[in-house]
């Protein structure tokens, strides 16, 4: 089957994620990190392109690029590939070490732009790590303090500056945004999703309220991209009782 064409953003920002084949940990210390980040660095050798944010996890890499002249594909495949042939030598492993070519989605608003930023920085706390202001291997340092690698600008004139984005970024607010390359919401992402959408209340106490309020914020969180079998699972509340919420508020 052809591979679909992958959206443009008529923004030129796009959030992009490399994962490891299988699952595989691409990052096994911090040699490999560093590795990466070398391998990222003549990739920004393009002017065309600028870092705007990166996070590295064991099995993944998040990054949140500026395209200007659409040199993305070749540019990630440049990258992939150098830091693949370091890793399969170092390792000795053999065969793809990442999953099929990389996985991109157009950002096209200031506030998605800010919020892919700080999603990509709180995957370390979300993975049960530490704090984004304490993980050693994404930008959040660098828009704190000084920037080595990244484009620090245009995110920090949006917020503020640097200090006004560690509020922000320290504040708990969930993000309400995921990395979604399909139609479909992560699961993984489901349940910050819908605590976005009811916040500052807990999506799980829906299940003790009832009436048309509570079919409102059903309808919010299927209008947000969320399935009914998601809403069941974050909710508790069964899906008769949620597809009833859901019909009464359209129609209220």
């Amino acid at each position: 089957m052809p591979r679909g064409a992958r959206k443009v953003a008529e923004s030129g920002f796009y959030h992009v994620m490399l994962r490891g084949n299988g699952g595989q940990i691409i990052f096994d210390d911090d040699a490999d990190r560093r590795a990466f980040l070398a391998a990222l660095s003549v990739m920004l050798e393009d002017p065309g392109l600028s870092l705007i944010a990166w996070c590295l996890m064991s099995t993944h890499a998040h990054l949140l690029l500026s395209d200007e002249t659409g040199a993305l594909s070749s540019a990630m495949h440049g990258l992939a590939t150098r830091y693949a042939g370091r890793f399969n030598s170092r390792t000795g492993h053999i065969g793809s070490v990442f999953a099929g070519r990389f996985k991109s989605v157009p950002v096209e608003t200031d506030s998605q732009l800010v919020a892919a930023v700080r999603y990509i920085h709180n995957n370390p706390e979300k993975a049960g790590i530490c704090p984004a202001a304490e993980f050693a291997w994404s930008s959040y340092r660098e828009y704190v303090g000084e920037p080595f690698i990244t484009n620090v600008d245009v995110v920090l004139d949006l917020v503020g500056g640097a200090a006004e984005f560690a509020s922000l970024s320290a504040e708990g607010r969930p993000v309400g945004y995921c990395f979604r390359a399909g139609k479909r919401i992560p699961d993984e992402d489901a349940f910050d999703i819908a605590r976005a959408v009811t916040y500052p209340a807990d999506p799980r106490a829906l299940a003790s309220e009832g009436g048309v309020e509570r079919g409102r914020v059903l309808l919010a969180l299927r209008d947000a991209g969320l399935t009914l079998k998601q809403i069941v699972r974050i909710t508790g509340i069964g899906r008769y009782a949620i597809e009833k919420g859901i019909l009464l508020a359209s129609e209220g």
